[in-house]
């Protein structure tokens, strides 16, 4: 096959976290077609962004290298990397019978230890009888009606002294019964301990974990491509206002499943942060950060622990740090527009949109300077100083809203029914594209929507709504022996 023809035929998708697999499955579990997501919605969409970590192995990608082979890009679950080994269930199963052996033990002890004390508040009486049953054996005569009466109900006094007895008849034969158990735990963990003395278990592990490593860092660098698809909406909420922002983290990890919703795009400040996605959806445990400084428009974007957003009626960017509740940073965007002098076509203080792809953290503005053309500025997001900016030649008034995938802009022609991502501009060439990704826009007034690069997902508060979309992106492998870059058709 000629390398023209092994590039055209390798062209394949790929998605990582969320892309083709989730595009897939994800209607499935979650009701992807609901207006509005019913009871138990919650577990289904935790289970769909998240998967457990007993789930097997996960292939996200396939393509083809040069020499024709097939090449899986895969994901290893994130735990107990030896489930599924023999041994390690043999050890599970032993564990469960040392369990049970020792809950025996325990309730053994416990009534053996209430029935000796029966016993002995009982020795007395029981010593009383002993020594007038021998008077009497010894002596009939001095046993007159009255003290055999007497010594009657002594004797019936010991009665209930009879099931204890066979309690402990019954626990001896357990106490048998434990011995053997016990015999047979240690001769089954001498044979596992030999057979695990072959193996160096630590050494697999970390063999493992680098696998692991090495997976996770491959998947990442497929999983940049061009955007080519966008799936239906899934209604994660509906709450608030009909303007809103609401994300998750773009960059911390999965471990860390905080989702945070900031209703309304003037002069808020109340921060609500949910400590899991279920308990966004069901909208319980949460708290509440006030900032110190009110907002403008919904372009803010969580990003490493930190909110970044813009301060009320201003072109200043300001980073608040969540754990530390107080502001780390502030720093003017220079030349911004703000006010309403350069927002999205939907309005509502939207001149600066603060977002984040896989490469960094990013603002979408404009100025006058620029002549109303859209400008996107790579931030420094350890000083919010400006790493380089590119003029996109978009009007930003006609973009109804923008987001950003590996280095590339996409922006919607608008904020309505039937908007469409239908301009590209590619940080990498310094050029642009027009496109044609439709995406069905449910609730018709987007207000924000933004690409988090951790979930792989576009997140939207549409009226009211709060909605998350999978993307399709494409990646191109080159026949000529080395990985395609990212956005190259």
């Amino acid at each position: 096959m000629s390398v023209p023809m092994l590039k055209i035929g390798a062209v394949l998708s790929t998605m990582a976290m969320v892309t083709n697999w989730m595009s897939q499955t994800l209607p499935s579990l979650v009701g992807l077609n609901e207006t509005v997501a019913p009871s138990g919605t919650s577990e289904r969409i935790i289970s769909a962004l998240y998967p457990g970590p007993d789930e097997g192995w996960q292939v996200y990608t396939s393509t083809a290298d040069a020499e024709g082979k097939c090449v899986c890009t895969v994901v290893a679950p994130a735990q107990t990397p030896c489930s599924r080994d023999p041994r390690n269930r043999q050890l599970r199963h032993l564990t469960e019978r040392v369990q049970n052996v020792t809950q025996s033990m325990e309730l053994l002890d416990l009534r053996t230890s209430r029935d000796l004390q029966h016993v002995r508040d009982s020795e007395p009486l029981l010593r009383g009888v002993e020594g007038r049953v021998r008077t009497a054996h010894a002596n009939p005569r001095t046993l007159s009606a009255k003290g055999f009466q007497e010594l009657k109900r002594s004797v019936s006094q010991l009665l209930p002294l009879l099931p204890v007895l066979q309690q402990f008849r019954g626990d001896a034969l357990l106490l048998l019964e434990l011995r053997e158990e016990v015999r047979n735990l240690s001769a089954a963990l001498a044979a596992v301990q030999e057979e695990l003395g072959a193996y160096d278990y630590e050494e697999l592990q970390h063999r493992v974990i680098s696998l692991q490593t090495r997976l996770q860092s491959c998947m990442n660098k497929l999983g940049c491509g061009r955007l080519t698809g966008i799936s239906n909406p899934m209604t994660v909420r509906a709450s608030g206002s009909r303007f809103g922002s609401w994300m998750m983290d773009a960059i911390i990890p999965s471990s860390d499943n905080r989702v945070w919703s900031m209703d309304g795009y003037f002069k808020g400040r109340r921060v609500l942060e949910y400590r899991t996605m279920g308990d966004f959806v069901k909208g319980q445990n949460f708290i509440v950060h006030v900032l110190p400084y009110p907002w403008a428009g919904t372009g803010h974007v969580v990003y490493n622990g930190s909110l970044y957003y813009n301060k009320h009626q201003s072109n200043v960017v300001v980073q608040y740090h969540f754990r530390q509740r107080r502001v780390l940073l502030q720093r003017s965007l220079a030349e911004a527009g703000y006010n309403n002098t350069f927002p999205y076509s939907w309005g509502g203080w939207s001149d600066i949109d603060l977002m984040a792809d896989e490469t960094g953290l990013w603002a979408a503005h404009s100025s006058l300077s620029r002549g109303g053309s859209l400008t996107l500025s790579r931030l420094d997001p350890g000083t919010l100083e400006v790493v380089r900016s590119w003029d996109t030649g978009f009007p930003k008034r006609s973009a109804g809203e923008a987001f950003l995938i590996c280095g590339t802009l996409y922006v919607t022609n608008s904020h309505l029914a039937g908007a469409k991502v239908h301009f590209a501009y590619h940080t990498s060439t310094g050029s642009y594209e027009y496109a044609d990704v439709a995406f069905h826009n449910q609730y018709a007034h987007l207000s924000m929507l933004d690409y988090n690069p951790r979930e792989r997902a576009l997140y939207a508060w549409n009226n009211g709504h709060q909605v998350l979309y999978n993307v399709t992106l494409f990646h191109v492998v080159h026949g000529g022996g080395g990985g395609g870059g990212p956005g190259e058709a």
